[in-house]
């Protein structure tokens, strides 16, 4: 399975590949980051560990890691647009980015989901085991500036 993917489709971490318009239309209609301006995707991407997955030059996803490269890693955004969803390439894409050679030292995964914990499960993410150790904080009004 993996060979045929790789066959049809690649991942690349190079952030000049990124078709930020895409990922900026997909971000602003999702659960997780709706209405986010496109020059806060842009700082984003910038200041994050990128992966794009496309079919020849068209990019079809994309992920990004939020990491120091030892210790913690935050797996932030990914998704595959819709019509090269149910090939497996999620699986496939997830696989990749935990494979990654330089984060292979990180220790702490997190990341958040409404509705892909089935994917991420086998991956061994897991609910928080001690969650009052966990704190968040919201600011609610940082798309509005």
């Amino acid at each position: 399975m993996k060979e045929e993917l790789q066959h049809k489709f690649y991942i690349s971490t190079d952030k000049t590949k990124l078709d930020i318009r895409m990922i900026h239309g997909f971000l602003k209609d999702s659960y997780w980051a709706e209405n986010i301006p496109l020059a806060i995707v842009e700082k984003a991407v910038q200041n994050s560990l990128c992966f794009g997955l496309y079919e020849s030059n068209k990019q079809v996803g994309f992920a990004r890691v939020i990491t120091d490269y030892a210790t913690s890693a935050l797996l932030k955004d990914v998704f595959i647009l819709e019509p090269y969803r149910g090939q497996g390439l999620g699986k496939w894409f997830v696989e990749f980015i935990l494979e990654y050679p330089e984060l292979q030292d990180v220790q702490r995964w997190l990341l958040g989901t409404k509705d892909a914990h089935g994917l991420y499960r086998r991956y061994g993410f897991k609910n928080l085991t001690e969650p009052e150790r966990i704190m968040m904080r919201l600011n609610v009004h940082a798309y509005q500036h």
